[in-house]
């Protein structure tokens, strides 16, 4: 242990001698925040709604039928209980309930009251979604001659946004671009230093000494990592000042989820340091399959439903996906442990394999274990 932090102390004094490193792990990564949290605005489909249907009539279901038939929406499980339970366990971004005696009061022309809650953390979807029911009901009314022209509708659909009831957009933005900051840069300055020893053959001593690689890439990334944690504290900071983000529920999960994803984000610069044989292949290694991948496949600009087959599949293995999760949850709904508990085990898992992986690669350069 001592071996390695004497490597940790080692590549904490040449970063902070580095200026270009400086400013690469700091000012870059805010410019990013910056860029995404003020110019991306986003749209979706194919939205999961939950229907709580308490009159269970033929008028309810043609109802329930004509809202999937526009294909903005697609049924959620809905696992009873109250009408936000879809929404907090993350199955919905929506619920409908339909009350008792809603076909006699539609007949009779008496006024009827649906409830929706819409998950607001997407403000875009909860535009999407608040849109889209009251048009389709309209819709349904009229084609279904329940309401003539020109005469009043009975319903009197009541929306409440969950989670962002301010339609905040930066709520949904600046958590995502999290997962992007976070992989792309640490792993990119852990790929170029271990590179860079490569270039400047200060790794030939390394070979001659009874180092391991396993020590030795525990150094690299023990310092990488606290590095990481400063980068994940400056960005967070200025976006909680800058856009109003705030901590919500249990913050344990954000905590722990982030060290364990910028342990794989390192891991997995040092795998590609170690495959790359100077610091251009390093840079576009991380840049462009760790930058790419986090971008596109995570669930950040495209939602995950949308994602076409075998895509779908690879974006499984993309652990920004499972920080992304995270983040929303920590920053905007704060269900906690039960809506997203899987999330922090799948990143230590894609680390310790881009780890293992990095080892296997330096054990055949004349390393020992």
């Amino acid at each position: 242990m001592k071996r390695v932090w004497t490597q940790c102390s080692k590549e904490l004094n040449q970063f902070r001698r580095d200026r270009l490193t400086l400013a690469l792990a700091f000012l870059l990564p805010l410019a990013v925040l910056l860029i995404y949290g003020y110019a991306i605005r986003l749209e979706s489909k194919n939205i999961p709604l939950a229907i709580q249907d308490f009159d269970r009539s033929v008028l309810s279901r043609s109802y329930q039928d004509r809202l999937f038939a526009t294909g903005q929406f697609v049924p959620a499980a809905d696992s009873g209980g109250p009408p936000a339970h879809p929404l907090d366990q993350g199955k919905a971004r929506a619920t409908l309930v339909i009350p008792p005696h809603f076909e006699q009061h539609i007949q009779l022309h008496r006024p009827v009251t649906l409830q929706a809650l819409v998950d607001g953390s997407d403000v875009n979807n909860a535009r999407v979604i608040q849109n889209s029911l009251q048009a389709t009901t309209q819709f349904f009314l009229r084609s279904s001659g329940l309401v003539p022209e020109g005469r009043r509708s009975p319903f009197n659909l009541r929306l409440r946004l969950w989670f962002n009831p301010g339609r905040q957009e930066a709520l949904y933005i600046v958590p995502g671009i999290f997962g992007v900051i976070l992989w792309v840069f640490p792993s990119m300055l852990a790929a170029i230093c271990l590179v860079r020893e490569k270039e400047q053959g200060t790794i030939l001593q390394v070979y001659a000494s009874d180092l391991s690689a396993t020590e030795w890439l525990l150094g690299k990334h023990l310092a990488y990592w606290l590095i990481g944690l400063g980068e994940a504290l400056v960005v967070m900071v200025v976006a909680m000042v800058l856009f109003g983000l705030r901590v919500r529920g249990d913050p344990t999960l954000l905590v722990l989820g982030v060290g364990v994803y910028l342990a794989a984000s390192v891991a997995f610069g040092l795998f590609v340091g170690a495959r790359a044989g100077n610091q251009t292949g390093a840079v576009q290694g991380t840049a462009i399959v760790g930058f790419l991948t986090a971008l596109l496949l995570s669930g950040f600009i495209y939602r995950l439903e949308n994602i076409p087959f075998p895509l779908s599949l690879v974006s499984k293995l993309i652990p920004a996906r499972y920080l992304i999760a995270i983040t929303r949850d920590g920053f905007v709904r704060g269900t906690g442990w039960s809506g997203v508990w899987y999330a922090p085990l799948v990143i230590a898992l894609i680390g310790v394999l881009f780890f293992r992986l990095a080892t296997r690669v330096l054990a055949r350069m004349q390393f020992s274990d």
